[in-house]
């Protein structure tokens, strides 16, 4: 081989990387848009009454909820002002439980929609939601049911969200913050190098699977094989696991302390892990 066929051969290869998005946007200056952290968690339950119930035995408030011909068809239970637990209920077309969707809220949404679009990612238009938010959707890898569905939101003011802020914050709730969420990959080494280089999350140090969203709220998504299930399962902060412990006995909510960490499981069979970090 030539010294001048080498050298075209070079370029063709440069050429190629440049084009990678994720070449790109490691050569960029400019730090992705950052996160505020996780907006929520969205879950079908087979009875949304009871499952509300039970996540007021906890300690946690419902918010609100959205209704057609006075019917709750959605639940909002308020973790804190900016993180919340979805509850849908079955329906004759939807009739499996468990985990539905990961939302991430946006410090800047529209930016960080402009960030994926440059990229080479297929976001849905940003749009307003029915409760008064920001909202776009985008398909991620694929997860037990089928491609994982990613939401991203942004709290606007007059938002159903923004009206209930300082509110439904029960003092007794077992735990103040939603800090990582499992999500069960069909192939765990792809989701991992999607969420890597498309999304621009971190790999924590000692845990490859665990990955801290962009930006500085410290929160994670754990990628698990798809064996797991379709359940969810949510690690929550909690300031006492002495008292949480406490409260569920005295509301009669079963809780499984293993080392550092209470287990509770919801009429579902959702894992909800207390711990505190």
């Amino acid at each position: 081989m030539t010294r001048q066929h080498r050298t075209a051969i070079h370029l063709v290869l440069l050429a190629l990387l440049t084009l990678s998005p994720a070449f790109a946007h490691a050569q960029s200056a400019t730090p992705p848009p950052p996160f505020n952290g996780i907006a929520h968690v969205a879950i079908r339950v087979h009875d949304l009454a009871a499952s509300v119930a039970f996540y007021e035995k906890l300690g946690f408030e419902q918010a609100f909820d959205l209704r057609k011909n006075d019917v709750p068809y959605e639940s909002f239970i308020k973790i804190n002002d900016s993180q919340f637990i979805e509850l849908y209920p079955v329906t004759e077309h939807d009739p499996a439980v468990g985990f539905l969707h990961l939302c991430f809220e946006g410090a800047d949404l529209n930016a960080i929609y402009e960030d994926y679009i440059t990229h080479g990612l297929h976001p849905t238009a940003v749009r307003k939601a029915g409760a008064g938010n920001l909202l776009f959707t985008m398909a991620g890898p694929q997860q037990p049911s089928g491609p994982q569905n990613i939401e991203y939101t942004q709290y606007m003011p007059g938002s159903l969200h923004s009206n209930d802020i300082g509110k439904h914050l029960g003092p007794d709730r077992v735990a103040t913050k939603l800090i990582a969420v499992a999500l069960a990959m069909q192939d765990p080494a792809t989701a991992r190098d999607f969420y890597i280089n498309q999304l621009h999350f971190k790999p924590i140090a000692n845990d490859q699977m665990d990955l801290h969203l962009p930006g500085g709220s410290g929160q994670e998504v754990e990628i698990v094989a798809a064996p797991f299930g379709t359940k969810a399962r949510l690690t929550l902060n909690s300031q006492n696991l002495g008292k949480a412990a406490r409260y569920l006995h005295k509301e009669g909510v079963d809780a499984v302390k293993n080392g550092a960490t209470l287990t509770i499981t919801d009429p579902d069979g959702n894992v909800l892990l207390l711990e505190n970090r």
